[in-house]
């Protein structure tokens, strides 16, 4: 995806929780949590990404502290054009080695994996 598409893993992980929400727009610490990454991994990374022109920053109007990241047209756009390699790639990589039952197993597992996780009360 990198030489093809200029993208990272990383810049797609980023992406793709950034296309998930409505507005395409998420608070900092919203997406590090998404994401699993410490804040400020979050931060350099995103640095990188609005150089290039991914995501841009807002300020949150209720709360002048919050910063909200916004996906950009161009990152839609190169999100958009990756996304069926990605596809391809999981499938190639992982999918096409598995039994149908075992896929139904691994769609059983990581449902029921989701859903406790869902159940996780946030900490500070």
């Amino acid at each position: 995806m990198r030489s093809q598409f200029r993208l990272s893993a990383a810049d797609y992980s980023v992406l793709a929780e950034l296309t998930r929400v409505p507005d395409g727009r998420l608070r900092v610490l919203e997406l590090a949590r998404e994401l699993g990454w410490e804040k400020s991994r979050l931060s350099h990374h995103l640095a990188r990404m609005t150089q290039r022109g991914l995501v841009d920053r807002e300020v949150c109007d209720s709360d002048r502290r919050g910063v909200y990241v916004r996906v950009t047209p161009a990152g839609h756009e190169a999100l958009v054009s990756a996304a069926p390699r990605h596809v391809e790639d999981v499938r190639s990589l992982f999918l096409d080695h598995l039994t149908p039952g075992q896929v139904a197993l691994l769609a059983e597992i990581t449902e029921e994996l989701i859903e406790n996780l869902t159940r996780i009360p946030d900490t500070p």
